[in-house]
């Protein structure tokens, strides 16, 4: 079972859809993000929430809740059904804007939960290092769409959040997290698109990406794994590594920085996420 800590694949289901929990499950994704937030409307916020806190003690999969933010009408209802659980759970926190939000969550939380800071202001953005460093936060993931409303720029435009993309993967480097888990691919019919935006993405060091559909799982899970040509690369590099200086791989110096790289490789070629299990 994946932890959030390493999870690549990370499907939203709706709460309110109780029926549709297991399906998503079944799909294979490393983590089932059940949502209370943008998925849920207004007037059946408090039949998800009923929902998400009977499924979660029965779940077999790993498992994640999408809270309703901070300063909603709906967040404090949710921490406290969440805490009365009384088992650590993994919140998916939106508007992560400032440490204390992620402290306050989860100070109301059992010992042992986790919080993946979902960073979609232009303020989150500016303060991710010290997000990416908070107690409690084992992953930084990008709200690409509400992040562009605010800048007023189109969220398929890849080079309007570039610069926003670059800030999370330093953060989490910084703040030694793995990479952040992007945000969402709008088509869940597209699966070129899919493919380009994850290839994209992970390009730039981000190691997970947000799921809207089951649909969406496998094929992300296929673009985020190394390719064979990567292995193979990787394992002619730590065959050819040394304690005791430089050696050449394809005419190619290696020295530790290339070491790292290919060990890291390496270590992401367990079976996907997407495949039956």
């Amino acid at each position: 079972m994946s932890t959030a800590e390493t999870a690549r694949t990370w499907l939203f289901v709706p709460g309110d859809r109780p029926e549709r929990f297991a399906k998503a499950a079944a799909a294979g994704p490393d983590v089932v993000v059940l949502d209370l937030e943008d998925a849920v409307a207004p007037a059946s916020k408090d039949a998800a929430r009923g929902h998400v806190i009977d499924w979660l003690p029965r779940a077999e999969v790993t498992v994640a809740v999408r809270v309703n933010a901070a300063g909603s009408a709906w967040h404090d209802a949710d921490i406290a059904a969440l805490a009365a659980l009384d088992a650590p759970t993994t919140v998916v926190l939106p508007k992560a804007d400032s440490p204390e939000i992620v402290a306050a969550v989860l100070a109301a939380l059992p010992e042992g939960s986790a919080i993946v800071a979902l960073v979609e202001t232009a303020l989150g953005i500016a303060r991710a290092i010290d997000l990416a460093r908070s107690p409690g936060v084992v992953r930084l993931a990008f709200g690409s769409y509400d992040l562009a409303a605010e800048l007023g720029v189109d969220p398929d435009h890849a080079p309007a959040l570039a610069p926003a993309r670059g800030n999370l993967v330093l953060a989490s480097a910084i703040g030694g997290l793995a990479g952040p888990i992007d945000g969402v691919t709008g088509d869940v019919r597209d699966h070129e698109r899919l493919t380009a935006d994850v290839t994209a993405a992970a390009a730039l060091g981000f190691a997970g990406k947000l799921c809207i559909h089951p649909g969406q799982v496998a094929p992300t899970a296929t673009a985020l794994a190394p390719t064979p040509d990567e292995v193979a690369w990787a394992e002619r590099v730590l065959a050819a590594a040394t304690e005791d200086g430089v050696a050449l791989v394809d005419g190619r110096m290696v020295d530790a920085p290339v070491v790292a790289r290919a060990r890291r490789i390496v270590s992401l070629t367990r079976p996907n996420p997407g495949e039956a299990r």
